[in-house]
């Protein structure tokens, strides 16, 4: 007998194939209520689960009793409770490496568009008001020289400082829990405090994930140390920032924009004063989505289930005592 696996996305038809090989698979389109129910033997019996989106609290591990490992097609874990999980025995697995470039490429894209008013102004030309020559309301502000900070230099932060250091010579500073010898040595890249880097920087890029330390790490408090010509770019997680105390610091000028790919609600609501702010590019949580990336990442997490289910796992995996 197969080991039973529930596949809560719909997989690319090959990377399916390689599940069927190994496991007797069934395959639905999310964690809803109404799914649970309708599938609620096979979750029953399901060792492996695969897929992205949903919480998986305690509530929703009594539905998996014989779970023992769960892939998510993500990087980002904080929708899953590890230490229950741990304590379940049930090892979580993810795909760290597979979106690292992209989200990097997007990061930077964030940092143009902001700086040079990509989207405001291609919104007023295709209104029909490049009438003449443009005059200063029109002008963005530049990107090469200027200090890009990073907070939290992991393999995204890595990413983004070569972009920035090679491609633009920008000075590169970061905050990260420890120093990082390799960031320092190719990118000459400085260590500061958090609010030493929001002091100095012209732009600040969030790259963190979402725990109980960075939950609104970045308030009232720590806007008001930015420059008021500087710019806030949050990949990582939305509710790393304080919506609110960044919606006033937009509103009143105390920074010059933000690019933000995350939220502390998504969707992002439609009344939502960041979407009527000229200063603000809002993208939807589109980091990981390109065509390439997203097949990248379900294919890790396919080898990641092959991998846990057979006992081989040697990377990837979010808590590897259970393994252990």
């Amino acid at each position: 007998m197969k080991p039973v696996v529930v596949a809560y996305k719909t997989l690319p038809e090959d990377l399916r194939q390689r599940l069927d090989t190994h496991f007797a698979v069934t395959e639905f389109e999310g964690l809803s209520e109404e799914n649970c129910k309708k599938y609620a033997q096979v979750l029953q019996k399901a060792q492996g689960i695969i897929g992205s989106g949903g919480k998986f609290d305690k509530q929703q591990l009594n539905l998996l009793p014989s779970l023992k490992v769960a892939s998510t097609i993500s990087a980002g874990y904080d929708q899953f409770d590890v230490e229950e999980m741990s304590a379940r025995g049930i090892a979580l697995m993810h795909t760290p490496d597979a979106l690292t470039e992209t989200v990097a490429d997007l990061m930077m894209a964030l940092v143009l568009s902001t700086a040079r008013r990509v989207v405001d102004l291609a919104e007023r030309t295709k209104a029909g008001k490049w009438r003449d020559s443009v005059d200063p309301s029109w002008y963005g502000i530049d990107v090469h020289h200027k200090t890009l900070g990073i907070i939290g230099m992991g393999r995204i932060g890595m990413a983004l400082a070569q972009r920035a250091h090679g491609g633009f010579s920008m000075p590169v500073l970061y905050n990260a829990r420890h120093r990082h010898e390799q960031a320092e040595q190719r990118f000459n890249a400085g260590y500061r405090d958090v609010d030493s880097l929001l002091a100095e920087s012209d732009f600040v890029c969030i790259t963190l994930p979402l725990n109980e330390q960075t939950h609104h790490l970045i308030g009232r408090d720590q806007l008001a140390k930015m420059k008021p010509s500087a710019i806030l770019i949050n990949a990582g997680r939305g509710p790393v920032v304080d919506e609110e105390a960044l919606i006033d610091a937009l509103k009143n000028h105390r920074i010059h924009a933000a690019g933000l790919d995350v939220f502390e609600h998504e969707p992002l609501p439609a009344d939502s004063a960041l979407l009527r702010l000229p200063n603000v590019v809002a993208l939807p949580h589109v980091g990981s989505a390109t065509h390439e990336t997203r097949y990248d990442m379900a294919a890790t997490a396919v080898e990641n289930l092959i991998t846990a289910l057979t006992g081989k796992v040697e990377r990837n995996c979010v808590n590897p005592q259970v393994i252990q």
